[in-house]
């Protein structure tokens, strides 16, 4: 019989962890879009006219961008790296029901979410120390203002990898 060293066992026991609360974290997000998806099929339901709908799932977009890019500039445990590739999966899921509602009911709610994705886009982004101001500012998070940038990169730390922030530069 192959013989397994008791360290393969260990990773492999922890991969099996990690899995399970990754499935658990999503959850969380898959919970919001099923609450979309029901929402709007209560909606069609009631033959809420579709320009309507686009409205209203502009408005929750909205504010679902606000309470998350607020929290990441007021909460430095936001400001992870392990919180920002948990909002990113998070945002994929919501860019997926976005999709799958079409355009007709979903209309621009996806581009509400442009400041939190950007800031997310720069919490996980790799060799941060790299990136030039210009880079930053105007390649990866465009609408995002200087003292916003200044603030997640300040309050940023990487709680997975051990890597640094932006140069202070």
């Amino acid at each position: 019989a192959p013989r397994t060293s008791r360290a393969s066992l260990v990773k492999g026991a922890s991969r099996s962890i990690n899995n399970a609360a990754q499935q658990a974290l999503i959850a969380h997000w898959q919970g919001i879009v099923k609450g979309l998806g029901d929402f709007l099929n209560t909606l069609k339901t009631n033959h809420v006219p579709p320009f309507l709908v686009r409205k209203i799932f502009t408005q929750i977009f909205s504010f679902i961008n606000v309470q998350l890019f607020n929290s990441l500039l007021l909460r430095r445990e936001c400001c992870s790296f392990s919180n920002g590739e948990y909002v990113k999966a998070g945002l994929a899921e919501l860019r997926d029901w976005c999709h799958n509602a079409t355009d007709e009911y979903a209309g621009t709610a996806w581009e509400e979410l442009k400041h939190i994705r950007q800031a997310i886009g720069f919490l996980v982004i790799h060799q941060k120390p790299k990136k030039t101001l210009e880079e930053i500012s105007r390649g990866l998070c465009p609408v995002l203002s200087v003292q916003q940038l200044y603030r997640i990169s300040t309050m940023y730390w990487d709680d997975k990898y051990g890597t640094h922030s932006v140069s202070p530069d």
